[in-house]
């Protein structure tokens, strides 16, 4: 579904059974659904995401991109002889996460989706501004790890692909209280 067709909103639901809400303990009654808002803010500052794709026999291929969230849609690229590039040629479903390392306070993320190659021109430069936006020196400067990624997607060295979620899933801690929130599209 394009992303202006989307809703403005998610379906939001806890789900207990992997939240503190059923398990005894100080601060479990507190345990709520996390707001989409909040996932949505961290999925436009989030800095590093992991993207798991699956390869034509089955396995698993998980790897660190670089991805900005823009008009309800997930976008990240790769080059077209990637692992990546190649699992999606055969299979767009993915997955991609991201978040924190703490065992007591933060948010991690996981969307759920398929890939989906951009090709209109003009979604493209939107694309390229809202990462340049995002990353700022990083992709501007000519010291910048990420130096011509702009360019690079316009001349097709590089593939963006475009996830606009399917499901997506909140694993929330806040100081020992945890909740699992589930938002389907």
């Amino acid at each position: 579904m394009p992303a202006q067709d989307r809703p403005e909103r998610p379906t939001t639901e806890l789900d207990a059974r992997y939240s503190s809400a059923l398990n005894p303990r100080p601060g479990a009654a507190d345990a709520t659904a996390t707001e989409w808002a909040e996932a949505q803010r961290q999925l436009e500052t989030a800095e590093i995401f992991w993207v798991s794709t699956v390869r034509p026999d089955g396995r698993l291929h998980v790897t660190p991109v670089i991805a900005a969230w823009h008009r309800g849609t997930l976008y990240f690229s790769t080059g077209a002889g990637e692992q990546k590039a190649r699992n999606l040629a055969h299979d767009g479903h993915c997955a991609l996460t991201t978040g924190g390392n703490s065992l007591t306070r933060g948010l991690d993320l996981v969307v759920e989706g398929t890939a989906e190659p951009v090709a209109d021109p003009a979604v493209l430069e939107e694309v390229i501004a809202a990462y340049e936006a995002k990353y700022g020196r990083h992709i501007t400067s000519p010291d910048g790890t990420f130096h011509g990624i702009g360019d690079a997607f316009r001349e097709g060295h590089a593939t963006v692909y475009a996830v606009a979620p399917a499901t997506a899933y909140g694993f929330g801690r806040d100081g020992g209280v945890y909740s699992h929130t589930r938002w389907v599209f």
